[in-house]
């Protein structure tokens, strides 16, 4: 079976090399059923090799020939490999999380094989403490960052004592989420390039309004204000040709500290990860000499619940769209600097809500061009960064899960650097925590761990001038 890639996911497939690999990645750890034996991990590996029907997500790899014109189609793996793709491994002693840690970066950082299906899935032991860990990976031309996270979420429920539960790459038998998840994955990308086109060219009449909004956008642009669009950001250590290597790290903190800055200060929870984030990264600046006078500049995902929003749009419903956000890194003082932030993301989404839904995904396509159009033509550290950093938040499940008796403990999401954006923030809610999962490319983005006490000292900094 023949089917023809979204001009979205294709493009993440020529953008690809050797030094950026377009994969998305989640690290999920769990802690043993009470009873469990030392054959515990091999028995559950056997059980997901014994997966004998796989959903078409998992068996579909891309191809180009001349047969397709030279285009990219999807074709389905007539010799598909379950051992390939489905892998047990141990930790060296002594176990700890940094062993952990160095081998999630080492998986992250090599290509997925286009002649396979664009997955791989890692079940670890050898943690001294005796936690499992499992780590995933999806190319982003197969997926989106939020359709991956639900897809590692699909495999969970609140029941502890439920056993004999499927993977997310099984066809049968599957719970209605995970059904939902798989459905959300395929549609997630071929949705939007179509939309984004139409108003962009100004095919369809809501994209009528969008050369006025434009033009306002660029006018904000081009004097260094809060925008959808950022022709601002300062060249900073970040914003260079990567190498293939990378380095993860990741830490989480309880969400309640978070939201009690935000109740103290009047700003929300995500201004506070952002504000966090900005600290964090002007210390780490600041310790390699290498702080830019301006602000740095992130680009933000953000929904836009239109019903429940004074800046609402006026078609109503849910709009998502990006920002860029100035982080105020040029502030000493960690209170100004979650003012300028929380400023900054209300004029952004301000600036949204006064555009219809498809003119936002156009105009997001608009701000991430620089972006995605320099690794693909190979202008990486040529063409400015239209932002230095990208940092997300995806939330996650409200509840404890668990798969098949293990309780989830953490879940760290995996991310992708590219040139000119050597680093990548993401960050996902789990229960009571808010969790923070760094992706850098090992050579550029030196001592990646150490931003780890950083975002700890911003977020002790921040209570404090909350006064909490």
């Amino acid at each position: 079976m023949v089917q023809p890639l979204d001009p979205t996911a294709a493009a993440f497939l020529m953008a690809e090399n050797r030094r950026m690999p377009m994969h998305v990645g989640g690290l999920q750890l769990f802690r043993k059923p009470e009873g469990a034996g030392r054959s515990y991990v091999k028995d559950l590996y056997d059980g997901f090799l014994d997966s004998d029907d796989i959903a078409p997500l998992f068996l579909k790899h891309p191809v180009r020939s001349v047969r397709t014109g030279g285009q990219y189609v999807w074709r389905e793996d007539d010799e598909f490999d379950i051992e390939y793709h489905v892998r047990h491994s141990a930790l060296p002693k002594p176990g700890r999380v940094r062993e952990l840690l160095e081998l999630c970066s080492r998986l992250h950082s090599t290509r997925l094989a286009t002649e396979r299906p664009l997955w791989e899935w890692h079940l670890i032991e050898g943690l001294r403490d005796g936690r499992v860990a499992m780590y995933a990976k999806l190319h982003h031309s197969l997926v989106d960052g939020i359709s991956a996270m639900r897809l590692l979420q699909s495999i969970l429920t609140t029941d502890p004592d439920r056993t004999g539960m499927p993977a997310p790459w099984e066809n049968k038998p599957s719970t209605a989420k995970m059904r939902e998840a798989r459905e959300s994955a395929e549609k997630s990308l071929s949705d939007v390039p179509l939309q984004a086109m139409r108003a962009a060219l100004g095919i369809s009449a809501e994209a009528a309004g969008l050369p006025g909004a434009l033009l306002k956008t660029l006018q904000k642009s081009v004097r260094n204000e809060t925008s959808a669009l950022s022709l601002y950001a300062p060249r900073t250590i970040l914003n260079q040709p990567i190498t293939a290597a990378r380095r993860f790290a990741a830490q989480d903190w309880p969400i309640e500290r978070l939201r009690g800055i935000g109740k103290a200060t009047g700003t929300t929870l995500n201004d506070v990860v952002l504000a966090m984030c900005s600290g964090a990264m002007r210390t780490y600046l600041l310790e390699l000499d290498a702080l830019p006078e301006t602000t740095l500049v992130s680009m933000v995902p953000v929904g836009l619940k239109a019903k429940e929003s004074q800046l609402a749009s006026p078609l109503g419903g849910n709009a998502l769209g990006s920002v860029m956000v100035k982080l105020g890194t040029d502030l000493a003082d960690p209170a100004d600097r979650l003012k300028a932030v929380h400023e900054s993301m209300v004029a952004g989404k301000r600036g949204l809500a006064e555009m219809t839904p498809v003119q936002i995904l156009a105009m997001s396509a608009l701000g991430q061009a620089p972006a995605i159009l320099g690794p693909m033509l190979r202008m990486g550290g040529v063409m400015r960064p239209p932002y230095n950093l990208i940092i997300s938040n995806v939330p996650g499940p409200r509840t404890t899960q668990y798969f098949n008796g293990m309780r989830l403990l953490g879940t760290y999401p995996l991310s992708i650097p590219i040139d000119g954006m050597a680093l990548n923030i993401t960050c996902n809610s789990y229960a009571d925590d808010m969790a923070f999962g760094l992706t850098g490319c090992r050579r550029t983005v030196p001592h990646l761990q150490r931003l780890l006490t950083h975002l700890d000292a911003e977020l002790r900094a921040l209570e404090r001038a909350a006064g909490v």
